[in-house]
């Protein structure tokens, strides 16, 4: 299968740090240092940058790594699907989907 363009957001971020918002540079430099940035650092960043503000969630989207990792948070801190949903807000369906598709991959 083949990978999505994807845009760099590594570069997006750093260029909106250095313009609008210089004075949070120093605490996502950890996350900026990252040769590629996984989608739950993206999430990350926005939420260091622009705070917990209610966003629109219809359009957000996991790569693997960042669907496995979750399922691996899942299963290190014992948690129902309803308290990981909450957690980093995604739907108990699509956790539940999740499961069953990357059973074998995670080890669950």
């Amino acid at each position: 299968m083949e990978e999505a363009i994807r845009p760099d957001y590594r570069k997006l971020y750093m260029d909106m740090l250095d313009w609008k918002y210089p004075e949070k540079k120093e605490v996502c430099a950890e996350f900026l240092k990252k040769r590629k940035l996984e989608a739950l650092d993206v999430i990350t960043l926005n939420t260091m940058i622009f705070g917990d503000r209610k966003s629109n969630q219809k359009h957000k989207s996991y790569d693997q790594n960042s669907i496995l990792e979750i399922l691996a948070y899942q299963k290190k801190n014992p948690c129902t699907n309803k308290e990981l949903s909450l957690l980093f807000k995604i739907s108990r369906n699509t956790i539940t989907k999740w499961k069953k598709i990357y059973s074998q991959k995670a080890g669950i």
